[in-house]
């Protein structure tokens, strides 16, 4: 259990870091409204957000590890901490102030983590049926859908919307990579569950950057956090069968909820703001230069 410890918390950091990264290159494109096909391809013209994608596909390993020896409650709730990772940063680096509130948060997250990692049993016994499988890559259809109509919610409920699916498509990632036996190409390719890794991810990845530019940031993060903890937490000891060590469930429900309610309290920093993209960003859109004869001239929004 050691070493699926230290990787989740691994994932953990990297997918904060990540999440920085994306962050910034998320904030210097613009948002053309609905759910734009466009919006990755313009993403990926940021050094930023490739590096970020190398982060994440590292976090993604770690996450990989975590879940072959600890059940999926404990390794989410690590993934969720990465907000907390995301706010430590900004406090170092980006010169971000944090109250006290949030460094109280900041605590809450790792005293819940040492609490269920005391209390988590190993991963449980119970393997997915070729059922579960399948309707794990049905439910991302159904996630699709469900994208869709929350990209049509005007603020903040859409940028809410977006962010809860998105996290219950990373959720849908995590029960997935759990329920996986082979990575062997040739039977992953056979695997309703592996094409469920690979659409869900991605989807996921574009709804919560769509969520963040909405600007519904604390919002779309929170909901983020519920989204990839709470359903994937409950479906882990439904279907796999993940427990806790006996006589320390409730101390698993108290770690667990500590470590996601101090993430929902840092939800915040779901986005980093860069002070001189958003000076920028407001300058386009709000600052005016004026005519010859000293009448402020519009400038169309291109």
């Amino acid at each position: 259990m050691g070493w699926g410890l230290l990787s989740a918390l691994a994932a953990a950091v990297s997918f904060g870091l990540a999440s920085v990264m994306q962050a910034l290159a998320v904030q210097a494109t613009r948002d053309r409204g609905g759910l734009d096909p466009k919006l990755l391809i313009r993403l990926f013209s940021q050094w930023r957000f490739g590096f970020s994608l190398l982060l994440d596909l590292l976090g993604y390993l770690a996450t990989l590890a975590a879940l072959r020896t600890l059940p999926v409650f404990l390794v989410q709730a690590a993934v969720a901490a990465s907000v907390a990772v995301v706010a430590v940063v900004a406090s170092w680096v980006m010169t971000v102030r944090l109250g006290r509130r949030e460094w109280v948060a900041v605590v809450a997250v790792c005293t819940g983590l040492a609490l269920l990692g005391s209390a988590a049993a190993e991963e449980g016994a119970g393997r997915a049926n070729a059922a579960v499988h399948l309707m794990l890559l049905i439910s991302v259809a159904v996630l699709g859908l469900l994208g869709v109509a929350a990209a049509r919610l005007p603020a903040p409920a859409g940028g809410f919307g977006l962010g809860l699916v998105a996290g219950l498509g990373f959720g849908v990632v995590a029960l997935a990579s759990r329920a996986v036996t082979s990575f062997v190409p040739g039977q992953l390719l056979r695997d309703p569950a592996g094409y469920a890794i690979v659409v869900a991810g991605s989807l996921s990845f574009w709804l919560y950057a769509t969520a963040m530019q909405r600007g519904g940031v604390t919002q779309a993060t929170a909901a983020l956090v519920v989204g990839e903890t709470v359903l994937p937490a409950v479906v882990g000891v439904i279907v796999f069968g993940d427990r806790t060590r006996p006589g320390f469930a409730g101390l698993a429900v108290l770690g667990f909820g500590l470590a996601v309610a101090g993430a929902l309290l840092l939800a915040r920093f779901g986005e980093i703001t860069n002070p001189s993209a958003t000076q920028a960003g407001r300058c386009f859109t709000e600052c005016s230069p004026t005519d010859s004869s000293g009448q402020e001239r519009v400038v169309p929004d291109r």
